[in-house]
């Protein structure tokens, strides 16, 4: 769960509250916290589940925002380090 601090942060670094570029990041860092969680507790079923989940929304996200502007989406996966 990330705090409302680092929401914050992660919110001013976009710029924007609720576009797709804010979701995909805010997503990212989640999946970033629950990836570290799941490799110090691997029976953890449920929470894998819920990072399957959230990786599949990031990626629809992500298609999404492909679609609608290239240029957009090439900065935001600069900015937040992902590989496409």
């Amino acid at each position: 769960m990330l705090t409302k601090e680092e929401k914050e942060k992660i919110l001013k670094d976009v710029k924007s509250t609720g576009g797709e570029e804010a979701q995909v990041s805010l997503l990212t860092e989640k999946i970033k916290k629950l990836f570290s969680h799941l490799k110090k507790n691997p029976k953890d079923v449920h929470s894998k589940r819920g990072l399957l989940g959230m990786v599949n929304k990031r990626k629809k996200l992500l298609l999404y925002l492909k679609n609608k502007d290239e240029k957009r989406y090439k900065e935001l996966l600069s900015k937040i380090g992902l590989k496409k």
